[in-house]
């Protein structure tokens, strides 16, 4: 595969199989407000554009539902407290960093998930690998826009030349095309190649080892 300089990684469905743990403070949210809880395979499908649009899918009646508001908080308090219960980076992952790093390539994450979990889960997990984890927050237009990814480019110091995206939905393509930059849509995340290929996927990789291999 074409090596570049800059990798600008997903998290949830990239690095981190975190969807066991979002399930969880998603059915915990619910539960507390009576709402009906929800399927793993659901949550899969409601994953992708950020935890405030997953409770949005998850709540009956969305953004409008009078408790919205309380149960989204709820959601964001538990998940804060248990994100570390489950979650752990997918298999070949931290090889593949390391070889990264190593080869002196420049690392960033860029994220959906709020900002406090995304600094949260890249420290514990990747430490020195990955220098710059810009998550949701106030001020900042999140993905597809291209904001935060041109953030992280002016954290690490680097511009968007010979700079990869990588990640595992459409909204990840999306982003992608909207900072003209080049993505790898990963096969073992949260969506299937059917899927990323409707939205407009052209480049796959089935195991993170690949995204390394210079053959």
């Amino acid at each position: 595969m074409q090596q570049y300089d800059t990798y600008i990684f997903d998290l949830d469905g990239t690095l981190l199989n975190t969807l066991t743990d979002l399930a969880a403070s998603c059915n915990y949210a619910l539960r507390t407000s009576g709402m009906p809880e929800r399927t793993l395979e659901e949550v899969r499908l409601f994953v992708g554009n950020g935890v405030k649009k997953l409770m949005e899918r998850a709540i009956p009646g969305g953004a409008t539902h009078p408790k919205f508001g309380e149960t989204y908080a709820a959601f964001r308090s538990h998940y804060l407290q248990h994100g570390l219960d489950h979650t752990q980076p997918y298999p070949g992952v931290m090889e593949m960093l390391e070889e990264l790093v190593r080869r002196r390539k420049h690392i960033a994450v860029v994220s959906n998930k709020f900002y406090a979990a995304t600094q949260e889960l890249c420290q514990h997990f990747f430490g020195s690998y990955i220098p710059v984890a810009i998550g949701e927050r106030e001020g900042i237009r999140k993905k597809p826009a291209p904001d935060t990814v041109l953030e992280a480019l002016s954290q690490l110091g680097v511009s968007e030349a010979n700079a990869v995206y990588v990640g595992d939905s459409d909204v990840d393509i999306q982003t992608a095309r909207n900072c003209e930059m080049p993505c790898i849509s990963v096969l073992w995340g949260f969506r299937d190649k059917a899927f990323l290929t409707r939205s407009g996927a052209t480049t796959f990789v089935h195991s993170p080892r690949e995204i390394i291999d210079e053959r």
